[in-house]
């Protein structure tokens, strides 16, 4: 039997629609339940991986400027090196020079290292103190991190803890809604979810009382009541759109929940 042969032979009636539609509606708000049941917890713990993915992101991008700066160091303690070592090669030729001319020439080859020298150990000085504000940084971030990680912890398990409490009997709702929803057309789903979606309650089928909507609580005309009541067709609110049942119809159907 195709589905669609089923939900024809399943749901013929009015009434079995409007009974269909009203344990559809029943078992979404115990859904609902369990959702606020969990409450913030599953927004709070994405928004903490969210803000720990941030946070790491910032500690690796720190260290590697770290690293750059460590790495910027050793050239420039490489560049003195260099320096000093044509410094001492110009002072042995400046023993052998024929002239003033080119004692002259090799004096300021020395003068010019030196220099290089007291350049590159001033960019080191610059350097260093960068590593040490990265490192600062570092270790503040890296404690902001610590207490994120002990807080997600913390609200996962508390999410893991009552996930596992209510694992069991979600799974059970949901296979009945899947059931439900079976057995319903397409175009009264369609029109359920859409009522559904436009609501603040999320209530899209609901009874009447005192001759007023259950949902708007506006007044019923006698005429719309005694429609409801007699199953002929589906009657929905003219001012809020949802769907209309009778009290006893909806009693018989929470009974068999």
């Amino acid at each position: 039997m195709t589905t669609s042969d089923k939900k024809t032979s399943t749901v013929n009636t009015v009434l079995e629609k409007l009974r269909a539609l009203y344990k559809l509606q029943c078992i979404d708000i115990e859904i609902h339940k369990i959702e606020t049941l969990r409450g913030e917890l599953p927004l709070e713990v994405q928004d903490l991986e969210d803000e720990i993915a941030g946070l790491d992101t910032r500690i690796n991008k720190i260290k590697n400027e770290i690293k750059e700066l460590d790495n910027e160091i050793l050239m420039k303690k490489t560049e003195i090196l260099n320096s000093q070592s044509m410094i001492k090669k110009y002072e042995e030729q400046q023993m052998t020079v024929r002239n003033n001319r080119e004692f002259e020439s090799i004096a300021k080859e020395i003068e010019y290292q030196h220099l290089e020298i007291e350049l590159s150990e001033k960019r080191i000085r610059e350097f260093t103190g960068m590593i040490n504000q990265n490192q600062a940084a570092l270790e503040k971030t890296e404690g902001i991190t610590s207490e994120k990680r002990a807080d997600l912890d913390h609200k996962q398990a508390e999410l893991d803890s009552i996930i596992a409490e209510t694992k069991v009997e979600e799974e059970r709702i949901k296979k009945v809604r899947s059931e439900v929803t079976e057995i319903i057309e397409e175009r009264l789903l369609n029109a359920y979810t859409r009522i559904q979606n436009n609501v603040r309650n999320r209530l899209a089928v609901v009874t009447f009382d005192r001759d007023s909507c259950g949902g708007c609580f506006n007044a019923i005309p006698p005429q719309r009541m005694v429609d409801i009541r007699h199953h002929k067709k589906i009657i929905d609110c003219e001012y809020c759109g949802r769907v209309l049942i009778d009290p006893e119809t909806a009693q018989e159907v929470a009974d068999t929940l």
